[in-house]
């Protein structure tokens, strides 16, 4: 029995004729490869497969299949335009690389399954968030038109974390049933309608603060879904360059949403970004709809070797760790741990500066600094664009101190001092009467929530650091802790603004105050070592 091999790295021509079908291939597949079939047609279809046949002692010649090969859409090919059949073209053709159109159209068909899925969920991520930024800019208009104090606008933005702070854990334990995939896919339509609702509810209260809690629900299961998604189907090699990409489509989105809201509230009125973002949302719904069926049938192939199996054995026991897996989480060794009620009040403070920050700049600018409504929002996209290149300098600071021998919580707590004491002093200088004209004041105030971005480092690097078997199940404690303030804190802000007038008191002052007393507690009880929370009682 003669050994062979064919080669089918590139598709050198198709032939079409109404008798045969040949084809050329230059890339090795064995013919007994689990992804390379020869299956009966019901049809009299002849595939010709010019391959070098490879044996001891001679060269056999090409031998011929009937039949369709898996994975190459043979049928397809009778859409196909016809060229010649004749086996001298074919000898001559053998070693080309030319490629019939259909076979390279859409241009990123022949782009690894894996890219697809990086570059849709942090599409997603975009769109997350220019649906979280856009009822800070339309807040203005909205407040005007109804007659909103500033406490009723700070209650209908506090809304969205409402939802956002109560699906952390559950969006975490649906991801692990239902798969990542599944649950993002619900989640952006969740949010997508709910954010088509708010201009038709706008008027009644309680339908649009259930509206905004929806959409907090749906992007707060988001994250946890993007995170067991990229663990099921990226490759371990490739996963840190995908957790990156993917989460910061987050600072994308922010951006995008502050610098598209006004030109449309200004041309087309606010109802314009809940309608045109809620459009966005629903038609990525759709197209990842379509590339979930195209994976169908691919299956765990977009990871090769042994981490497709690792994850094909992941999906098939997941159902049966999850009884106990909640059960067996040491809940109470977590509350006994000083460093992880450090992690948890550190995360609150930076959460609260960051949300009231996110949530009422916008306003700041417009009326405290005298700025349109255009200008409001272009000076709002100063602080994420800024930290998108400080969250590169610190995490290579932070590593390079690590790689050279300075001690892990050493590192985390010089970044997250860093990563609060400059807001906080940024803001202490924004709030005094310096008479700094007011792009001095934005500059100001864009340095200090910049340098914020050094908790990437610190924090948020912490969960990993003490428990990797556990990293999630503290971040999603930490982060459902972390949204409280987007509850509070926006809430509290707009009723401190109507009862003082003053932006120092209600927006700067608590920030301050939780920033110092954040830092005190992490440089006190933080720790990065390695704790093994199963063996406490």
């Amino acid at each position: 029995m003669a050994k062979f091999t064919v080669r089918a790295e590139n598709l050198c021509l198709i032939s079409h004729s109404t008798s045969s079908k040949s084809l050329i291939l230059n890339n090795p597949i064995s013919l007994n490869h689990p992804r390379f079939h020869l299956l009966p047609s019901k049809r009299c279809l002849s595939c010709r497969v010019w391959c070098s046949i490879k044996e001891k002692e001679n060269v056999k010649e090409t031998d011929k299949f009937d039949g369709v090969l898996t994975g190459l859409r043979v049928d397809e090919l009778d859409q196909a335009s016809s060229v010649s059949d004749s086996e001298g073209e074919l000898g001559h053709m053998s070693g080309s690389d030319q490629v019939g159109s259909e076979w390279n159209w859409p241009p990123w068909r022949n782009i690894p399954e894996r890219y697809k899925l990086i570059g849709t969920t942090s599409l997603a991520f975009v769109i997350c968030n220019m649906d979280k930024v856009n009822l800070s800019v339309a807040i203005i208009p909205m407040s005007h038109q109804f007659g909103w104090s500033s406490s009723v606008a700070g209650l209908v933005q506090s809304s969205f974390f409402w939802g956002y702070a109560l699906s952390q854990l559950p969006g975490g334990w649906l991801a692990k049933v239902f798969g990542g995939r599944r649950v993002l896919q619900i989640g952006v339509l969740t949010w997508s309608l709910a954010t088509a609702l708010v201009p038709l509810v706008a008027g009644f209260m309680p339908g649009l603060v259930f509206s905004r809690i929806l959409v907090g629900i749906g992007e707060g299961v988001s994250p946890s879904a993007a995170t067991d998604l990229i663990a099921r189907l990226i490759p371990l090699e490739e996963r840190s360059r995908a957790v990156s990409f993917v989460f910061s489509g987050l600072s994308v989105g922010s951006v995008a949403g502050l610098l598209l809201a006004p030109p449309l509230i200004q041309n087309l009125g606010w109802e314009s970004v809940f309608y045109i973002f809620s459009f966005l949302g629903v038609a990525w719904y759709s197209g990842f709809q379509f590339l979930k069926e195209g994976n169908s049938s691919y299956g765990n192939e977009c990871i090769a070797g042994s981490q497709s199996t690792n994850m094909e054995r992941s999906l098939n026991t997941s159902l049966e760790e999850l009884g106990g897996s909640l059960k067996d989480v040491p809940w109470r060794a977590f509350f006994k741990s000083q460093a992880v009620w450090a992690m948890i009040y550190t995360h609150f403070c930076g959460s609260w500066g960051h949300y009231t920050c996110l949530s009422w700049l916008p306003t700041y600018f417009s009326e405290e600094l005298n700025l349109n409504l255009t200008e409001a929002a272009w000076v709002s996209i100063l602080p994420p664009l800024a930290s998108v290149f400080v969250t590169s300098i610190a995490a290579q600071i932070a590593d390079n101190l690590i790689a050279n021998g300075v001690e892990t919580t050493t590192v985390r707590k010089i970044c997250q001092t860093i990563g609060f004491l400059s807001p906080a002093l940024c803001m202490t200088l924004s709030s005094v009467d310096l008479g700094l004209p007011p792009w001095e004041i934005v500059g100001i105030l864009t340095g200090g929530l910049a340098l914020s971005s050094f908790a990437l480092s610190g924090l948020y690097c912490t969960h990993q650091d003490i428990s990797p078997e556990y990293a999630s199940i503290l971040l999603g404690i930490t982060n459902t802790v972390g949204a409280v303030p987007g509850i509070v804190g926006v809430a509290l802000t707009g009723y401190l603004l109507d009862s003082t007038h003053s932006w120092s008191i209600s927006l700067f002052a608590p920030s301050i105050f939780f920033y110092l007393t954040g830092t005190i507690v992490w440089l006190v009880f933080a720790s990065s070592k390695p704790q093994n929370f199963s063996t406490r009682d």
